[in-house]
């Protein structure tokens, strides 16, 4: 790996990530595991039978063990059609045979009709915030009407995590004693109109291609620069909530980090703010709740906006970063909608938000805190859904119950509500209302008890099989060296399924398995497991994002970050993976990125004949890795220039849409 003085300001900060913020004694999933199965079951390999057939119907009953006549069952779905790629790194995308992989739109391109051609040499924030951001990553799509009537016709919103000045502007290479070096006022405003999110009208031609509709009513770009948005549910108008610029605590300018998300039945997006402590600088007032701020990682000093604009200086205003970690609603039927901070539903570094709609009308959300040691969530809504009335469910995620989640060692899922009063979420123990208690999330969830997890980030829920998958990236920093303990120091990461008994989401009656232990099978260091039909290229590193087909088969894009070449040695991308049937456990590769990017987003277009998927920051992770290359990337020396290959113009972030040669849905 390389030392600190090599990376660039990206990966610096992203390494100084690394340390957990998580002090409590609470139990990791590592001493779970262990507890459940036992090392000498993991080191045969008996946890690969259960990846093949159910734990239930491999092992002895485990005392106390939650085992029901459901335990071993599956839901028919149907197997992968294609011929795989194979593992490897360069500067292109790889589609499996008898697919088509082409750009759908990139950094830079035009989102509003009256943005500008894209000069990377002459960057201006008010040309930025009428084109597409930077770093794209979740990708939702909804059906346009929102009836679905027409098949050819659909809104995207993708959003923009972050920005890499390195990679973005002319001259600005890595100076380790100075990070913000060559960094102004007017690159820093660049930088906040390039984050946020973009939607775009699509429609899909004769030919099967989707092409963005230049002149749509509804494309709309949405930035930390200038767009407000409500602060709603129980923390709004709270005491914390409060800044100079807004006294009253209920409007905000902007989102920042946005990761992954999710669709609700009623045609909105959610959208994660992810690693937001990151945005701000400088030093906390002399009364400032520090031990909130450190569990947050606040200041994260990532950027220097605190500079040139107060919001990200917690000395300045040192209740804006209360403001952000959210998830964030935006309603794309109407252009002119605000974006809405859902606070009832926490606030942590979220990845993610998938909804579905429980048997009794209540909406049931999952989503992971991605952070080494941190926790999954739950949220269940106190009213129901109306599928005849839009209007009564566009405030539904304003109340809500949010608990989190214990891993209990014989299989089951405790859910432990995080509602002031009840329990150690007293005044007495600190917490002041229910408002404190969401806002300060992450300590009201380590004082219940929640299973420490490996970075937990997407977890999506399957309404075909009605179950839900947890993309455990990793955790270096776990440091258990317990002999019943073999996945010490994970960089690989792991696939937890997780089975509501009845299909009730919203129910108390959960249980959990493991799915697959991510890394290469043939390297006893890693005690991976999979199918044993699992072949030479059907294994990764570092599950991220998860997405379902309309068929139900299970998709896992990758984040190896920098540290791929000792990961797997290869690109990150999109794997099936089985997790039904015989068979379940295998994994088949499907995509590949270029050299240094990340895999992000991956939807199916409603009839399943489209994959989207975003390919984020080309050239920027691991370059050094990369033996043709050698070096960190800069704007005028990137390892690729992936898409476009012009000289002069930068690697550029984009979506890429996947589809048959003949027609048909993608997975056969």
């Amino acid at each position: 790996m390389a030392n600190e003085t090599e990376l660039s300001r990206t990966e610096a900060f992203q390494r100084s990530d690394d340390v957990p913020g998580n002090p409590t004694s609470n139990p990791t999933i590592g001493d779970v595991l262990a507890l459940r199965f036992g090392r000498r079951d993991l080191l045969k390999g008996l946890l690969g039978t259960t990846v093949v057939a159910g734990l239930a119907s491999s092992l002895p009953p485990l005392a106390g063990a939650l085992v029901s006549p459901a335990s071993a069952a599956t839901t028919a779905v149907p197997d992968y059609d294609f011929e795989e790629i194979a593992h490897g790194v360069d500067e292109t995308h790889h589609v499996a045979p008898g697919h088509q992989a082409e750009i759908l739109i990139r950094w830079g391109d035009p989102v509003l009709a009256d943005a500008p051609a894209f000069d990377p040499q002459a960057q201006t924030a008010e040309s930025q915030k009428r084109q597409f951001g930077y770093n794209n990553d979740f990708i939702g799509f909804q059906p346009l009407p929102a009836d679905g009537s027409d098949p050819n016709r659909g809104l995207l919103f993708v959003n923009h995590e972050y920005t890499i000045p390195e990679l973005m502007f002319p001259g600005m290479a890595r100076d380790k004693d100075n990070p913000f070096a060559g960094m102004t006022k007017e690159k820093a405003e660049v930088e906040m109109a390039a984050h946020g999110a973009s939607i775009i009208e699509i429609r899909r031609g004769p030919d099967g291609r989707w092409a963005v509709v230049p002149d749509s009513r509804y494309n709309r770009r949405i930035t930390t620069l200038d767009t407000a948005m409500d602060l709603t549910g129980p923390c709004a108008g709270n005491a914390a909530m409060k800044t100079s610029a807004d006294p009253a605590g209920t409007r905000v300018t902007g989102m920042v980090n946005n990761c992954a998300g999710g669709t609700t039945p009623w045609g909105t997006f959610l959208t994660a703010e992810e690693n937001f402590h990151g945005y701000f600088m400088g030093e906390p007032a002399a009364d400032a709740d520090t031990a909130t701020l450190k569990r947050y990682g606040i200041p994260g000093g990532w950027y220097n906006w605190g500079q040139y604009d107060a919001r990200f200086d917690i000395g300045r205003e040192p209740n804006e970063a209360n403001r952000f970690g959210w998830l964030v609603e935006v309603d794309p039927y109407d252009p002119q909608s605000v974006p809405k901070k859902r606070t009832a539903l926490g606030r942590f570094k979220h990845e993610g938000a998938n909804v579905i709609v429980n048997g009794d009308g209540r909406v049931v959300g999952l989503s992971g805190d991605d952070e080494r040691f941190d926790y999954v969530y739950r949220f269940v809504t106190d009213g129901r859904y109306d599928p005849a009335d839009r209007a009564a469910n566009m405030d539904l995620l304003d109340a809500a119950t949010l608990s989190v989640a214990r891993f209990e060692p014989d299989g089951r899922i405790s859910w432990l509500p995080l509602v002031h009063g009840q329990g150690p979420l007293t005044v007495a123990n600190g917490f002041a209302d229910q408002a404190d208690v969401l806002i300060r999330a992450r300590l009201a969830a380590d004082a219940l008890g929640a299973t420490k997890m490996d970075r937990p980030e997407d977890v999506e829920i399957n309404p075909v099989t009605q179950k839900a998958y947890v993309a455990l990236t990793n955790n270096s920093k776990r440091t258990e060296t317990d002999p019943a303990n073999p996945r010490a120091k994970n960089i690989w990461g792991q696939i937890l399924e997780m089975i509501p008994a009845g299909g009730d989401f919203a129910g108390d009656d959960w249980r959990w398995e493991m799915l697959v232990l991510a890394g290469n099978p043939k390297d006893p260091a890693t005690g991976a497991q999979y199918h044993p039909a699992t072949s030479e290229n059907g294994w990764f590193a570092c599950p991220d994002n998860l997405a379902v087909d309309p068929k139900g088969r299970l998709w896992v894009s990758t984040d190896q970050g920098g540290g791929w070449a000792k990961a797997s040695g290869t690109a990150d991308g999109v794997w099936a993976l089985q997790a039904e049937g015989p068979e379940r456990g295998k994994g088949k590769m499907f995509f590949r990125v270029p050299v240094g990017a990340e895999m992000c987003g991956p939807w199916f277009s409603t009839d399943g004949g489209t994959l989207f998927v975003a390919v984020q920051h080309p050239a920027a992770d691991g370059a050094k890795e990369y033996a043709p290359f050698g070096r960190s990337s800069t704007f005028e020396d990137p390892a690729t220039r992936w898409p476009d290959f012009a000289e002069g113009m930068p690697p550029r972030p984009s979506v890429v849409m996947i589809r048959r040669d003949d027609g048909k849905p993608i997975g056969g």
